[in-house]
């Protein structure tokens, strides 16, 4: 298991790249307008510049490391979500065959569950408003339900009850 990154040091790293921010602007004014607020030796001038480079060089990294883990969390939701999605398909199915819905039936509730209108459901079949409707009506009929948003809140249920399982 990778070890996260510890805020403190996303912190420290930011605080550095301001500092080294500020030094090589107002290097770039000095250089500019060739005025200094105060002098200061070269060596110390140096040991500054050396900091400020150190410092953009670990929020390279960081941020190079940051970016690495967030893009392996996202792959990793992804295929979570791939998951859930072939569980949620499952679970339709098998209550489908438990309630023995017809081949038909089963095209219909997959696309009323979907949120499809009874109008856009005929047009995708093929069929009239009236033979979704009646069908929808075997469905809820088959499954115990009344309406399609009791049939999307049984399968809402059993996603959450399956959760809590596991």
């Amino acid at each position: 298991m990778k070890k996260p990154i510890k805020i403190w040091l996303v912190r420290a790293a930011l605080v550095m790249q301001v500092f080294s921010l500020v030094l090589f602007a107002g290097e770039i004014y000095v250089d500019s307008f060739g005025k200094g607020l105060i002098y200061i030796s070269w060596e110390v001038h140096e040991a500054i510049e050396i900091t400020a480079v150190v410092g953009l060089l670990i929020g390279f990294i960081l941020g190079l490391t940051l970016v690495r883990n967030l893009l392996a969390r996202n792959s990793k939701v992804e295929g979570q979500l791939r998951v859930a999605s072939g569980e949620f398909h499952a679970l339709l199915k098998e209550h489908f065959v438990q309630w023995g819905l017809s081949p038909s039936e089963t095209d219909v509730a997959y696309f009323a569950i979907k949120g499809m209108s009874n109008n856009e459901i005929a047009e995708l079949r093929g069929t009239s408003d009236g033979t979704v409707k009646a069908q929808l009506n075997a469905v809820y009929k088959k499954a115990g339900l009344e309406s399609r948003t009791q049939l999307l809140g049984y399968f809402i249920e059993e996603l959450m009850a399956k959760e809590a399982e596991v």
